[in-house]
């Protein structure tokens, strides 16, 4: 969520996101989405991060996934699914 606010601030030419939290079968969704448009780009800060190739990561070493894009209707999403319970080493989580 962190990495979805601090997207926020630099790309989205709004200053605000909305956060929804969903609970399902043992796992966690959290949708992070704004409204605003693009900023003009600017260059990157110096040891700036991974950004969403870490969040993606980050998911997948948690054993969830995570889904990001534009929206249709403008703005941007960023979901994620994680598991409530952590897998052992090695453990894949098998999707119905």
């Amino acid at each position: 969520m962190q990495e979805a606010f601090t997207n926020v601030t630099k790309h989205a030419a709004t200053g605000s996101a909305e956060v929804r939290l969903v609970y399902v079968d043992g796992l966690l969704g959290i949708t992070v989405t704004n409204e605003g448009g693009r900023k003009p780009p600017s260059p990157p800060a110096p040891d700036s991060g991974y950004g969403l190739i870490g969040m993606r990561e980050r998911a997948v070493s948690a054993g969830g996934r995570l889904r990001v894009g534009h929206r249709p209707q403008g703005g941007f999403e960023v979901f994620v699914e994680l598991p409530l319970c952590p897998l052992a080493p090695g453990e894949v989580r098998r999707r119905a």
